[in-house]
Parts: C-alpha cells; structure tokens; sequence
C-alpha cells in the first residue's frame, strides 16, 4: 500500500496540494478497463462509473487541497502544423467511448470541479503549464494519467502516477524513483521519445531505434543534441539510421515535448477544491443509475454553508483562496471563462413596517424581486421574505414589511419595472397577501424554459452557474420534500439576496439569448401575459361539491365490492387484490393462465399485461374493473377531496415550464388526468359547479386541433378538402383508406382510423399500432401503408420533419417555439427513434399549444372589454372551462366560440364546440 510520501514530496507549512487529472486519458483507460454497463435509457456508462469511482476514492482517501480536471478540446492541435501526420494511425474511439465523453464533463462538473480545455492544445500541456506555474508557486504537484508521456513532467515537485488494472489503483512515480528506474533524469525522457519516437501518437522516431537503445544512448550523451555531437562514436547501422533520419529525430523531439508555456487564464490559486453539492451529485447519480455510489457521495457533500450573494458577470468579486475564479468550458476563444463566487454580500433588512416605510422611496427602479414562501404550494404557503436588487443596492425584507404602505405601493406600482423568477408564483403569493402587484416586466423562469424546453426542471441556480455565476441550490439552503425547513433569518435573508442579484444579473444575457433564437416574440406575445391570466385562474379557483364527491364515492365503494366479490367467486378462493404478488399467483398458477412478462418479484400483473391476457380468463375484465374503480376513488375522490380549501373551492397550480412541447399541465391536484374516457371517470365532473347561484359552467373544446396542424403542415389535399366539408375525420379516412362508402363504414373501422390518425401524430409504428388495435403487426402495417398512400403528403411532411431535425438539431412550431432535439443524430437507435417521433409530434402539438394559449389570451382580453359576468377557470387539453351567469351564457358561448376559432390562421378551420350546463359534467 502505497503512502502519501510515495506520491510525492512532502507538502511545506502553508503551501498546498495541486491534483491535475488527465480526464481524457482516464476516461479512455476507465471505457477498456471496465466492463460494458448502461443505464435505464440504455447510454452507454462504464467510462463514466470507472472515473466516478477514480474521483470518489482520490477525493475519500488523500484530498489535495487544489484540483482540476483537464481534457483536450479537438482533434487538431499545433503539433499538426508541425506534422500532418501526428496522430494519424490512430483508430477512431468507439463510438460508445465518444457517447460518453460529454458525460464524464457532467460527471465532474457534478463533483464542483474545475474543467479545463484549450483549442488547439491537448491536455497535456495544460497540465504541463499548471504544473510548472504551480510547483514555481511552491505547491506539491501530483499528475494522475495512464499516458507515460507525462513522465517528462516529473520534478522536485511533481510527482506522476499511472493507472493499473482499472483507474482506482494508481503507482505513483517521483524524480528520485523514474531515475532509479531509467537511469536518467524525467527531463531527458523527451530526448528518449525523439529516437523511439511513438506508434499511439505517429510519432516517427528513428527507425529501428526502441526504448531500450534510446535510454542507453540518452544515458550516455545527455540529449539528442549529444547523441548527434557524438555521432562518430557510434558504430554500425545504429548511426546509419540516426545519420538518415537526424530531421525525423528532431521533428519527433518537437512533437513529444509537452508544452509548458500555453496562455491559460487560470492559475493555481484558483482551483482550490470544495466539496461537492450533495443535490448536484446525488441527482447525476441517479440519472446514469449509480445508486450504489449514492451514499459515498453523500459523506463527501458539503455541509450546508452560508449563501453567498451572486457577482454578476461584469463585476470582478475579490478572488483569494476561499473565492477564485475558475476556468470553465464555453468561452471565446478556447480560454474558458470564469466561474465566480464573490464573498458574501450583507442585505439591508426590512425587518418590520416601519424600516419597509422608510427604506420604500429609496428601494430600486427596476428591480430583481424574489419572494421565498414556506412551502411548496403557493395557494396554501405564506411569504417568509424576500429580496429586492438593482441599481446597486441589495435589500431583503420579512413578511412584517408588506404591511407598510410605501412598500406595498412600490409593490403595486405598475411604472416600477420588476424582474422575477416565476412571475405567476410571485403574483399569485403577493395577492395572496392583499396586495395587486404590477409592474413584473420580466420572468427568467419563462425565458430559461424556452431556450431549452426538454429540462423538465428549473432554477435560478442552474441559469445563474450557465451565465457564470456561483449561486447556491435551494435544495441546499432549505432541504427538500419532508426535509424543507427554512433557515433562521441570518441565513435566510443573505440566500435571497444572492438570488436577486444573481436574478438582476443574468436578465440581459438570457433575454439576448431569446433573441437570438427568435422567441422574443413567442415570449413576450404569449408566454409572460398569460402568466397572469394563469394566475388570476388559480386565484379563482373552481368551486366543487364536497357532498356530491364524498356520495359518489360511497358509490365507488359499493361498486368496489361488489366486484371483488364476483372475482373471490371466479377464482374460487379470497385473497389481497391489491398485492401484486398474491394476484400472481392466482393468474399463473391456480388459473393456469400463461404469464407474459417477469419483474424482479414475480410475474407482471400491470394494467398493461391484463389487457393482453383478458381473452384467457373471464376474471380478467373484472381484474381490470376494479382497478379502474379503485383508483377513481383513492386517486380522484379521495384527491379532489383533500385538495378543496376553506372557501370550497379548488385552487390547482398550472405549471407553464414543465412539459417539452409548450402545453400546460398542473398539479394540487392534476386535472388533466381525470379519466374521461368512461362513464365512471366523466362522473366526477359532476362536483365541479359554479360558485355562485344563477351561474353555470360553460365549456369550449376544440375539436381535432391537432389533426388540423397536421392539414395545415403537410397541406396534404385530401385531409384539407375533408376538414373544409366539416367532415368526421376519422369517417373520412376509414372510407379513403378501406375504399368504404359512408355507409359501409362500421364502428370497428371508424375506431381504426381514429387509431392510425393520432397515431401518425405520434410517429406510430406498425408494432405499436397492432398493440393499440389488438391485431397482428402485419395488419398494422398494411393500415398504416394504405394511409400513407391516401394521403401521401402526410407522409412527405414528417419525412421532411425529421429531416430539417437531423439537419438543424431542433424542432419549431409555428410560432416559433424550438425544442432542441440532439439526439436524433444518435447512434443509440432508442434515443434516435424517440427523438424521430419528437420531431414528427413535437410542431403538431406544440402548435397546438400555442393555439390554445392565444386563444386565453385573446379571450381574457375580449372577457374584460365586454363586460360579461363570467370568468375563465381552467384549461385542461384543449378545452377552456368557464362560470358565467345564466343570462351572459349566450353571449359568452358567440365570444368565446369567434375567439378560439380565430386564434390562429390556418389552411384548414379551427372548430369548437361550446356547451353550457349546470356542472362540468352536464357542459358536454
């Protein structure tokens, strides 16, 4: 077992340890070393797991104080210049390999660790330059690579240790022990490689000259300069050859060289090493599924620290050893940019009414305002501070500051110009409160969504750290889920600072970006008004029916038993219905029924696997009944019931940065996703009533939007002239496809064409339709080849679809709503195919959405104009619900109706269909 006076010399008082990791080289020694392993997607992650591992036991067993990971930037570097040829032998890495390079940079950034590349440099000579900058700065150095060219590096300082059998066994080399070794010093090493030269890199050396005369010959004349000063010396073909090739030995002394002078911005002093953010790390293990890893990273996270405030990127913060600026990936010019974390900054504190009064005639125009609320649902939380930036001040407040008048008309004020993080979340909370709040002219949160709409989540930590800025996680600060606790105000109030001047900071930037990708409009036409109407949507809330609920649940219950007694009858014995692995054994074994798919406890028993035995066994149907039954009444029931507030009304957040194609979703509770595709399900509608006597509930559906955006892009003749006539679709396409006429077509039919319409949206294939229908794969793909010849420009436009998204790498809808699509030129054919289907659907629906949300705007605005007793409630799919008095219904159906169906201009109508009733349920 190796010590640390092995690795190097011993540390002077004062001084530190640098760690330079070779992370191209031990990414590549990681992918050969280890076996293959893949994640849940399937990407490739031995690599990665191999250099998880490096860091973790380098980082458990001896920590430096200072480390970097550094990895070459492209495949030409100056050497080339030198020599074409350099490298040229060289098979290309697998391209499993090269999948997951961009990984390992995650993984370190993951860890908080420095990365540094350079166009035109390869890592070696970014290590050689910080390791003669650092080892002249008096820090013990140690290099960790599997490649022996850095053994030229070795010194006084600086040791270098190679990988072994995988990448966590390390032998490290000092100067002492490579002279021992060699019988040279590390510095005549180069000298060596000039005559060997070297086959991995091209390097053309002296033919027929290896290590071991090279070393002896080295050993004996010092460098090549001596070697050729004593050429007369040498004898035989031995000096043939160096007489032959004295240019190619020269040449090859350049290229082998590593280079210790490259223009780096960086100096060592920077890359003192941190603890990792236990949430940073702990949710990149889980995406690549290294959960065996999680609780070593976890002994190695930061403790929770004191927020530091965010120094935007033209402020240059004080930079010692406890806040350097760090090279990062991205900047111009290969140099990398900074990463910054200034001290952090003291808040003026409102701490009551009277401070708020005094302080409000100074407070900024404009602003970054920041709220923090103490929990997660804003209709339920209350405001535990906040922080106010801009024009060079930083002040934080407590909720007691919202009383004093001055403050709540800076609130109120719609001339002072507010930048926000949710701008929804923000009004909804302010409201909440009392107040009106206006002015909010910006939501970073929007922007970040739609420069890249795949991310699934967002904070202003992550867009603070994409613009350069150190910004801790609220994860980190609060904790999350059961753990959520805010800190005591010394610590609260500086986080909330640091999150409005970073907010304050990065507002121009990301609003340019937006730009630059031709959203503004998208933005701020669409995205940021209809924030607020969202919000005033939520601040209504929709009034439900407690009683109507808890009755219909009795209902369920007795529906619910009855069922199962009629399975206890079929199966002949009683058991748990609700354990997966009792109702496995009565299938499979009692029954005899063959099973279809294993998990890890037994034999799957899911929804899905059911459905496809229903035809072995008459309990089947009833199996899946009383699923369907139970879940209405604990999910939905029990869910709508829980989730009504003390005004009787449900108050459901809609989320508009979540999903990758624009359309709203929401939650506390999930409208959407009541089920209203069977009798059972519709019924729950039925609680949700108008608020008030003398009103009723009026609905607005559109009718096939999607199918229309599909007429509208592929401008394909046949659906175009069928949504003209005001044709059934689906009608239609069973009679073009099965050659039917109207009356010939049958149910079955009609139910096949609606199948392979929105199944073609999707990208379907011939498998998946054959699920979906439940008939052979051959079937399915005759149907889906018949649609395409009756409607052959359908099938032109998502060829072309696909096309444009493997040319540009992104999708747009056509409001010009872009998502990034990446991996349709990937060579893991299940990331490709989805991101093929993506780039099919993702303009249909996402057109689709933005319909939907023009069409609230355009509505709010005709709403408020007109002067009618009604209010919009909630939008879930395509549909718009409303409360609107009984004598306004008519003249809110005619507004609403003209409205949708002129949100957007396409070659093909829009249609919606209005109903009014006295529940949702009876709006149909």
């Amino acid at each position: 077992m190796q010590t640390a006076a092995d690795r190097g010399p011993a540390v002077p008082a004062g001084a530190g340890t640098l760690l330079l990791i070779d992370g191209s080289s031990v990414a590549h020694r990681a992918f050969y070393a280890l076996p293959a392993l893949t994640d849940a997607g399937g990407r490739p992650t031995n690599a990665v797991y191999g250099f998880a591992l490096m860091l973790l036991k380098l980082l458990e067993d001896d920590p430096p104080t200072h480390l970097a990971v550094v990895f070459d930037a492209g495949k030409t570097v100056f050497r080339h210049a030198l020599y074409a040829e350099y490298k040229g032998t060289r098979e290309k890495s697998p391209p499993e390999l090269v999948e997951q390079l961009p990984l390992v940079r995650a993984l370190v950034g993951a860890f908080g660790l420095p990365l540094i590349e350079r166009e035109g440099y390869e890592a070696d000579d970014l290590i050689g330059t910080l390791a003669d900058r650092a080892a002249r700065s008096g820090y013990a150095v140690r290099i960790l690579s599997s490649d022996r060219d850095l053994l030229q590096l070795l010194g006084p300082r600086v040791s270098v240790g190679l990988t072994r059998k995988g990448v966590t066994e390390i032998d490290w080399m000092t100067e002492d022990a490579f002279r021992a070794a060699y019988g040279i010093a590390p510095a005549q090493f180069v000298d060596v490689k000039a005559l060997m030269g070297d086959a991995s890199d091209n390097i053309p050396g002296v033919p027929g000259v290896g290590e071991k005369t090279a070393l002896k010959l080295i050993a004996e004349y010092g460098t090549l300069d001596g070697v050729y000063a004593h050429l007369a010396e040498i004898r035989g073909k031995l000096r043939e050859r160096l007489e032959a090739h004295r240019e190619a030995a020269y040449l090859s002394r350049k290229l082998a060289a590593i280079e210790r002078g490259v223009p780096l911005d960086v100096e060592p002093d920077a890359l003192r090493l941190r603890p990792p953010k236990a949430a940073a790390l702990e949710a990149f293990f889980r995406d690549v599924g290294f959960r065996s890893l999680l609780d070593r990273a976890r002994r190695l996270a930061a403790p929770e620290a004191e927020p530091a405030a965010a120094s935007p990127p033209d402020e240059a913060p004080p930079t010692d050893a406890a806040s350097p600026p760090v090279e990062a990936p991205g900047a111009k010019g290969g140099s990398i940019g900074l990463l910054r974390e200034a001290a952090a900054a003291a808040p003026d504190v409102l701490e009551g009414a009277e401070a708020a009064e005094a302080a409000a005639a100074h407070l900024p125009r404009p602003a970054a305002l920041v709220l923090e609320l103490d929990g997660e649902n804003p209709h339920r939380a209350r405001i535990a501070g906040g922080a106010i930036a801009g024009d060079g001040r930083l002040v934080a407040f407590s909720p007691a500051a919202l009383a004093a008048p001055a403050f709540r008309r800076w609130l109120e004020d719609p001339a002072v110009e507010k930048i926000a993080y949710d701008a929804k979340r923000t009004f909804v909370a302010l409201a909440r409160a009392g107040l009106r709040p206006a002015g909010i002219a910006d939501d970073l949160l929007l922007m970040q969504y739609l420069l890249d709409a795949t991310r699934g989540a967002y904070t202003l930590a992550d867009l603070a750290r994409s613009h350069g800025l150190e910004l801790p996680d609220d994860e980190a600060v609060y904790g999350k889920g059961a753990r959520f606790r805010l800190p005591p105000p010394e610590r609260l109030y500086p986080h909330l600072a640091a999150k409005a001047r970073a907010l304050a900071a990065v507002r121009g930037p990301t609003a340019r970006r937006l730009q630059a990708l031709g959203m503004t409009a998208l933005y701020r036409e669409v995205e940021l008004p209809l924030a607020f109407v969202l919000a005033e949507m939520e601040l209504a809330g929709v009034a439900v029916d407690r009683a109507t609920l808890e009755a219909y649940g009795a209902e369920l219950d007795a529906k619910i038993a009855a069922v199962a007694e009629e399975i206890f009858r079929a199966v002949g014995v009683r058991f748990n219905l609700n354990s997966p692995k009792q109702l496995g054994e009565i299938l499979f074994d009692k029954l005899g029924i063959p099973p279809l798919k294993k998990t890890k406890t037994g034999y799957s028993t899911d929804a899905e696997t059911l459905e496809k035995l229903a035809p072995y066994h008459p309990v089947i149907p009833k199996l899946l009944d009383y699923r369907l039954l139970t879940k209405l009444r604990s999910t939905y029931i029990d869910g709508l019931v829980a989730a009504i507030h003390d005004d009787g009304k449900i108050h459901t957040t809609f989320h508009q940065a979540l999903t990758a194609t624009g359309r709203l979703s929401s939650s506390d509770p999930n409208l959407q996703n009541i089920p209203v595709r069977v009798e059972e399900g519709r019924k729950i509608r039925k609680a949700f009533v108008p608020s008030e006597a003398g009103f009723l509930i009026l609905s607005a559906d559109y009718s096939q939007i999607e199918l229309r955006v599909l007429a509208h892009f592929s401008g394909d003749p046949k659906l175009v002239d069928a949504f003209h006539r005001d044709e059934d679709i689906h009608t239609q396409t069973a009679m073009d496809v099965f050659g039917l006429s109207r009356e010939a077509v049958t149910p079955l039919h009609r139910r096949q064409a609606k199948a392979v319409n929105f199944g073609i949206i999707y990208g379907i294939s011939d498998y998946g339709l054959s699920q979906n229908l439940g008939i052979g794969r051959k079937e399915a793909a005759a149907f889906i080849e018949r649609y395409f010849a009756t409607y052959p420009d359908v099938k032109r436009y998502l060829d072309e679809a696909v096309a444009r998204a493997r040319e540009r790498g992104y999708v747009e809808t056509l409001f010009g709503r872009r998502r990034e699509l990446s991996e349709i030129r990937d060579k893991n054919f299940a990331r490709r195919s989805f991101a093929e289907r993506a780039a099919m659907n993702t303009p249909i629906q996402g057109t689709a959405a933005d319909i939907i949300k023009k069409a609230m705007l355009d509505v709010d605005r005709a709403l408020r104009s007109a002067g009618l007793r009604a209010r919009m409630l909630l939008q879930v799919h395509d549909e718009l619900v409303f409360e609107v008095a009984e004598a306004d219904a008519p003249a809110l159906a005619a507004l609403v109706k003209e409205r949708m169906e002129q949100a957007a201009r396409l070659r093909v109508p829009l249609k919606v269909e209005v109903a009014v009733g006295p529940t949702w349920y009876d709006a149909k």
